[in-house]
């Protein structure tokens, strides 16, 4: 089985690129879908030409603003939205699809701001968040997959001392959200497999950062740690364009 995770930055937006095609290509699975901006009913229509996938979507109640969505070629024994804090779950940020052998849950991990203004709200997110996975694993091992709005490490971003406490996304708050992850048990599954890689998943839309790879590493397949042994690859996909992140990948 191979998962792809792609935040599109606006699903209506990359179907009109090459969207289709390289899901086509790529012939996933499942895909996770992070910043469609469109509610359900606009997500299904955009992805009317995307064949052989159930399509299931969560929308935000502000109108073309986060939003997720899970497509999966086999139909999940179930499926819930949001995480059961009415604080959470305003901007569709969460789906969970469960299998007969593990929960799929993808996320959009609210981002803290360019004047970290949702700083604390994001810290609240991480530890509702992560309990809400662990509850999951109570019942079966979680695969969590999406745009988690952090560089964990040095080695997950092109500049790392010139961002270190002073950016979004490499605070030490958001660094200590992912930290808890992994005390948790979950595993990185990329660098699980890439110890030394150095390879990143968005780029600013600023002075030519994609072309220059100054980049960030903020796309992850998070895994329970006893389902760890189940996986084969774990890839970035840095050749796929139409967004400011590319997808990112497992295959097990």
């Amino acid at each position: 089985m191979r998962i792809l995770s792609f935040n599109v930055n606006g699903i209506r937006a990359i179907v009109k690129k090459n969207f289709i095609a390289d899901m086509h290509e790529m012939n996933p699975d499942i895909i996770c879908l992070q910043e469609t901006k469109a509610t359900v009913s606009q997500v299904k229509e955009a992805l009317i030409d995307l064949n052989g996938y159930n399509i299931y979507a969560n929308e935000a109640e502000k109108k073309g603003y986060s939003g997720t969505a899970i497509l999966t070629k086999k139909e999940p024994l179930s499926v819930a939205y949001d995480i059961g804090i009415s604080a959470h779950d305003q901007e569709g940020r969460v789906i969970c699809a469960e299998y007969e052998d593990f929960y799929l849950v993808t996320v959009y991990v609210p981002n803290s701001g360019s004047e970290l203004l949702r700083l604390n709200y994001r810290m609240n997110w991480d530890m509702a968040f992560c309990d809400y996975l662990k509850n999951l694993e109570n019942k079966k091992p979680v695969l969590v997959c999406g745009d988690f709005n952090v560089a964990h490490k040095s080695i997950d971003l092109a500049r790392p001392k010139q961002n270190y406490n002073k950016s979004a996304g490499f605070m030490q708050e958001e660094i200590d959200g992912m930290d808890q992850y992994e005390n948790n048990d979950f595993v990185d599954t990329f660098r699980y497999l890439n110890p030394d890689m150095e390879k990143y998943s968005w780029w600013s839309y600023r002075a030519g950062a994609r072309q220059r790879n100054i980049g960030w590493r903020i796309d992850y397949f998070l895994a329970s740690k006893q389902w760890i042994d189940n996986l084969n690859s774990a890839d970035i996909h840095n050749e796929i364009m139409g967004s400011d992140h590319c997808p990112v990948s497992i295959s097990f």
